[in-house]
């Protein structure tokens, strides 16, 4: 085990706003060891660009770890050779082209579909009614599985996350995760047979037409739901807010000054919806001071690192005008989100326009809960506009 300092955290008030907790080790402890959540955490921005990258220490390979337990060991916890096949074999479903050509269109035609149904209601839960569904939607045709309704999408991803940010071991939140994914497993069985007979762009049908085996295609799409409905979900909702709550930011986009891609790159550093990566210590290393020992568990804290001083402006502060550029909001080594594209364009290019262009008069309607240290955004988000 390490001989980092221990930093004592109240789960509960972590998980509500992790910032100041965060700030205060990035300050006086930037290699600390949280007994609650049973890991060293890194939070200051460089020391996790430079080290993510280091696999040979900071292995993504966890046999042990939650989420390979439980899902299965996807690519995401693959380092090198193995991690490398897998990201080639999926990327006809994720490439800048397949999204351009594919996927948009879809995420367009899906996102109408939403904005028409809900709009004369005059009022919604932006988290669960609307970011959630269009967020659904678009993971239900990338991931192949257009027989799951989309609520349900929602169900299964929810569950495996707080499955993998379960290190508190709460057997309750791990039967569901394990009921989660084996509803998964179901509804991929029911596709395959028209899958392998008419084959697409989605993730299920490039893994059978590069011939990956079983354990493989279901773990990646596991870890495709468990990335790609919760992350998107909260980055429209959290976004919406942002923007609600900073009129002066909403007006440098309505302006021309700021696009829609600006906000997302600037909430994505200040909100982090992924705010933490583990990784398993695969050799001795030493970082300030501190000795890290092979098998110990340590936590990338993107969250945290989006938010040093050292690199950003303005770190606490939601501010399109400030340089993003240096955001960890995906990752910043081999294991750069291989869903960035799909992100980008699904929120700024389609949601985020759509969504004010349709609802117009949007505004807050009640009271916004935001949580999540691990996974970070809002939970509800009673919104109104006019009808």
């Amino acid at each position: 085990m390490s001989d980092a300092p221990v930093y004592e955290i109240d789960p509960k008030r972590f998980w509500e706003d992790p910032y100041p907790d965060l700030a205060r080790m990035r300050r006086e402890v930037p290699v600390a060891f949280v007994p609650q959540l049973g890991a060293t955490l890194l939070t200051r921005r460089d020391d996790i660009f430079v080290n993510e990258k280091k696999i040979e220490v900071f292995s993504s390979d966890q046999p042990e770890g939650l989420m390979t337990r439980l899902m299965g060991q996807n690519m995401m916890r693959k380092d090198g050779a193995a991690h490398m096949a897998e990201r080639k074999a999926v990327f006809p479903t994720i490439s800048p082209r397949t999204v351009r050509d594919v996927w948009k269109a879809q995420f367009v035609e899906q996102t109408q579909a939403a904005l028409d149904e809900i709009h004369p209601q005059g009022r919604a839960d932006m988290a669960r009614d609307i970011a959630m569904r269009i967020s659904a939607e678009a993971l239900k045709a990338v991931t192949g599985l257009t027989n799951m309704p989309w609520r349900e999408m929602d169900r299964v991803s929810q569950g495996m996350m707080d499955g993998c940010a379960n290190y508190a071991g709460d057997p309750e939140v791990e039967a569901r995760c394990n009921a989660c994914t084996a509803d998964i497993d179901r509804y991929i069985d029911d596709r395959l047979p028209e899958l392998q007979a008419a084959p697409d762009h989605s993730l299920l049908s490039v893994h059978l037409q590069a011939g990956m085996s079983e354990e493989q295609y279901r773990a990646n799409v596991k870890l495709a739901i468990s990335g790609g409905q919760n992350e998107p979900r909260d980055v429209i909702a959290g976004l919406t807010w942002a923007l609600l709550t900073h009129p002066d930011q909403l007006a440098l986009i309505e302006s021309g000054e700021k696009t829609w891609a600006d906000a997302f790159d600037e909430y994505t550093r200040w909100m982090a919806p992924v705010a933490m990566s583990p990784r398993r210590v695969a050799q001795r290393y030493e970082l300030h001071g501190v000795t890290l020992e092979p098998e110990d568990r340590v936590f990338l804290m993107f969250g945290a690192g989006n938010r040093d001083a050292e690199v950003f402006a303005r770190p606490d502060t939601f501010d399109m005008t400030q340089d993003a550029s240096a955001s960890l909001a995906f990752g910043a080594g081999p294991h750069f989100c291989a869903g960035a594209w799909i992100s980008r364009c699904l929120i700024s290019e389609v949601a985020m326009p759509m969504i004010f262009d349709r609802l117009r008069g949007l505004r807050l309607d009640g009271e916004t809960r935001i949580g999540g240290w691990a996974f970070r955004g809002p939970i509800t988000m009673p919104v109104a506009w006019e009808v």
